[in-house]
């Protein structure tokens, strides 16, 4: 017999985790823009900010972002899980792929995507119905500023390793800068989509809706 597990605990971990991304995303993006203003970009990049060391900056950042994904990832399993319970023949993949469609080359681009609608369908009190018009814009605006953060990161750090001349690494971090912003706004979108999705699992299994045995 499948049991619902509850989420909140999680979830709540997850947003705290969210909002130091948060801080650390706007934070790191003022460091970035400090520099195209003040032009000390290149070989003499300073090696601190607002008084604390930059490279631990960085590193705690690297060590959050981890630990956020790995908490995150348990969060999206369990909700996938409570999935299967109300709506199991719905669900277009298994609940294992809750967490290794995140590992997937390319197919990552939409995988864990795909299974988070799945999850709000199921999680809604009627999950056969037709989706209304806009109910998905909250996940989909989230996945859309995730995976352009994650690109424009990508580009970033390439052009960082490339760049050669000042003109080089002023486009490096403007090219940062954005990604910064980008994941900030991902990370905004993803504490509200981890707190509605929660909330509308969490209503759903005190509100007695029969589940599928």
């Amino acid at each position: 017999m499948l049991t619902l597990k509850n989420p909140n605990g999680l979830a709540k971990a997850v947003v705290v985790l969210l909002a130091g991304n948060l801080v650390f995303d706007v934070l790191l993006g003022l460091f970035d823009a400090r520099n195209l203003v003040d032009g000390t970009l290149g070989y003499a990049e300073p090696a601190t900010f607002a008084g604390a060391d930059l490279y631990v900056l960085y590193s705690m950042s690297f060590t959050l972002y981890a630990a956020t994904a790995v908490v995150f990832i348990i969060w999206f399993h369990r909700l996938r899980k409570n999935a299967e319970v109300w709506a199991g023949d719905l669900q277009s993949r298994t609940p294992g792929w809750a967490i290794g469609g995140w590992f997937i080359p390319i197919g990552n681009f939409w995988i864990p995507r795909a299974i988070a609608v799945d999850i709000w369908r199921a999680s809604r009190w009627a999950p056969s119905a037709a989706d209304a018009k806009g109910e998905m814009a909250l996940i989909n605006g989230w996945w859309a500023f995730l995976i352009a953060g994650n690109l424009v990161n990508w580009v970033s750090g390439k052009m960082y390793g490339a760049a050669e001349t000042p003109e080089d690494y002023v486009t490096a971090t403007q090219w940062s800068l954005v990604g910064y912003g980008l994941d900030a706004v991902a990370a905004v979108l993803a504490i509200l989509v981890v707190r509605r999705l929660t909330s509308m699992q969490t209503a759903k299994a005190t509100g007695m809706i029969p589940a599928a045995q």
